[in-house]
């Protein structure tokens, strides 16, 4: 029986050429949040299936979460996202940490959902989490931070555009106003969360499910269609307008245009699928019609730490994942060329001397940080030179019985197809 050679449905395998672009956006992610103060933490890949029960939403954790029981004959779970995990933290040292705490990580996931374009059953996404801060100026921080990550893609604001909305304003609009039930608000508050992704006959089937006869006696669904037409904030009626988290999503608007992010608005139909949201919410949509889709998401949970027995803590964070950034990146032209990271191709040549050369060279370029492999197979320099071409490594350094005796190493330059001579510190000083 032949051993299949496909990685397992909706995961992935690494190329060297595909790692190489994933270590390029993971690379300009970790420069970034860098920047703003942010530390680095990680957490285990299997996690105690309580800690998604508690808040994650049910159709994360009923439907795309893999479970199993160990041989504890303990119910665990493979991590489907990484918010729970960083609140146990922090919640284990609540009282050890300083506050405002900036974390970051990026880890890989695992939700068992169909697989298709720009979404994976395993995916790598980046993680921000800022702890201990209750106003908008955490809000504000995180999208400056998502910001700043698209633009060091060399992203132009028009390829991207960034909305908000605050889960308590939903609440208002679906306990209050809509006097709902808190299980029919949490019940719509997931089906229009699956909104995009369904029919418009689908929807109006699925929310008469979730009204009572009554309800729809009072004409309970036309009203809430009429108020998810809303385009914009001035669009909403005059009751809700005098809301604190209509002010609040008002007062972040303005203060990220003050920062020079001018394409985010108000949506009234983003809501956020995990049950711990519990005011401003954010995603970040790639402008482009065939990839039309949120690549950032995230947004306030103050309640979540609190879960595991200590004082709440506020907290905004968002998630950011691989596959739809790689998708913005390359639909975008902004994925660069990227090289080979080996410098310079050794290929000695005339038996065992010129090998041990070869190793020792290699091995001083190395001290001065130079990539260097060196050929071992004995071949012909011809098929040696074949096989740095096919790797992409710009340069080739030959070395035989003359350049073991001169000290002199012929480098040929495989793009522009031609040779100089050089001393060892010619060689350090021309790759250094």
């Amino acid at each position: 029986m032949n051993l299949p050679t496909q990685p397992y449905k909706g995961a992935r395998d690494f190329y060297p050429s595909d790692q190489a672009k994933r270590n390029y956006m993971f690379d300009v992610m970790k420069r970034v949040v860098r920047s703003f103060g942010y530390e680095q933490y990680d957490a285990p890949l299997i996690e105690p299936i309580e800690i998604y029960q508690a808040k994650s939403g049910e159709e994360i954790v009923n439907e795309q979460t893999y479970t199993f029981i160990d041989r504890g004959d303990r119910k665990v779970a493979i991590r489907p996202e990484m918010t729970p995990s960083v609140s146990r933290m922090v919640a284990a040292k609540r009282q050890e940490l300083s506050y405002p705490l900036r974390w970051f990580s990026i880890p890989n996931l695992w939700r068992y959902e169909r697989p298709q374009r720009g979404r994976f059953r395993e995916h790598w996404q980046l993680n921000v989490d800022l702890f201990g801060v209750s106003n908008i100026a955490a809000e504000l921080e995180l999208i400056m931070i998502a910001d700043s990550i698209f633009k060091a893609y060399g992203a132009q604001e028009s390829m991207y555009a960034i909305r908000i909305n605050h889960r308590e304003l939903l609440d208002e609009i679906f306990l209050n106003k809509l006097k709902m039930s808190p299980e029919q608000a949490v019940s719509l508050s997931h089906l229009i969360d699956r909104r995009a992704k369904l029919s418009h006959s689908q929807f109006l089937d699925l929310l008469d499910r979730i009204l009572t006869p009554l309800q729809k006696e009072n004409g309970i669904a036309e009203e809430l269609l009429s108020l998810f037409d809303a385009n914009s904030i001035d669009q909403l009626p005059k009751d809700l307008l005098e809301l604190k988290p209509v002010k609040d999503i008002q007062a972040l608007i303005t203060a990220c245009n003050t920062q020079n992010i001018n394409n985010i608005s108000f949506d009234i139909s983003l809501v956020r699928g995990f049950d711990y949201y519990s005011g401003i919410v954010f995603e970040l949509y790639d402008s482009d019609p065939e990839n039309n889709r949120s690549m950032i998401g995230g947004g306030r949970y103050d309640g979540l730490v609190g879960l595991f027995g200590v004082d709440p803590l506020p907290t905004v964070g968002f998630g950011m994942g691989d596959a739809t950034l790689t998708n913005f990146l390359e639909n975008h032209h902004l994925m660069p060329e990227l090289s080979n990271v080996v410098a310079v191709y050794v290929a000695p040549i005339g038996g065992d001397d010129s090998l041990s050369e070869a190793n020792k060279v290699a091995s001083l370029l190395r001290q001065s940080n130079i990539n260097v492999a060196v050929d071992i197979s004995g071949r012909k320099l011809g098929d040696q030179i074949k096989t740095a071409q096919k790797k992409a490594i710009k340069y080739v350094l030959i070395i035989g019985s003359k350049e073991i005796e001169t000290q002199k190493y012929t480098l040929r330059d495989l793009d522009k197809s031609s040779e100089a001579t050089l001393t060892l510190k010619q060689l350090i000083d021309k790759f250094s």
